[in-house]
């Protein structure tokens, strides 16, 4: 495993972040500003409090912004000793528990289940910060086709490791 982590007190490897992903955007004017770690070898996460403006109903987080989250995570579990390696979602599903509280602090788990040649599967879930799991997911992973990414310049997108 080629180690590009950069480890913080707690033994946990912060993970890129891009400029205009709406997940983990650093300029997107209306992206979620989500920060990422791994664990070094099978786990991603990120304690998240969302803002009230991206709720559904009245205190609770809308649905597509929970789907978004889940998705996010458990297909950065692709990137764990790589940041290169990028996976893109062939297939999604979640199960919403229970309402995600907006403004309430939230953890955020992907997980792998099994990364072999150019598929993998993982799962994630969302949890209140005390505990009850609120929504989960499982997602089915392919390589980003060589050609979409044969032309891209990772810097100009912003694709970096922040101190």
């Amino acid at each position: 495993m080629s180690n590009q982590h950069s480890p913080n007190q707690n033994n946990r490897y912060r993970q890129p972040n891009s400029d205009h992903c709406f997940v983990c955007g650093r300029l997107n004017p209306h992206g979620l500003y989500m920060t990422f770690f791994d664990n070094g070898q099978d786990e991603v996460y990120a304690d998240y409090t969302v803002p009230a403006p991206y709720q559904g109903y009245p205190g609770v987080v809308h649905g597509g912004i929970v789907a978004a989250m889940l998705d996010e995570v458990v297909g950065r579990v692709a990137m764990i000793g790589d940041h290169h390696h990028f996976m893109m979602s062939v297939r999604l599903a979640v199960k919403y528990r229970q309402p995600v509280p907006t403004e309430t602090p939230l953890q955020v788990v992907g997980r792998v289940v099994r990364l072999r040649g150019r598929l993998g599967r993982a799962v994630g879930e969302i949890s209140l910060a005390s505990g009850p799991l609120l929504a989960e997911a499982e997602l089915t992973l392919a390589d980003v086709p060589a050609g979409m990414l044969a032309n891209v310049n990772l810097h100009a997108l912003g694709w970096r490791l922040d101190p």
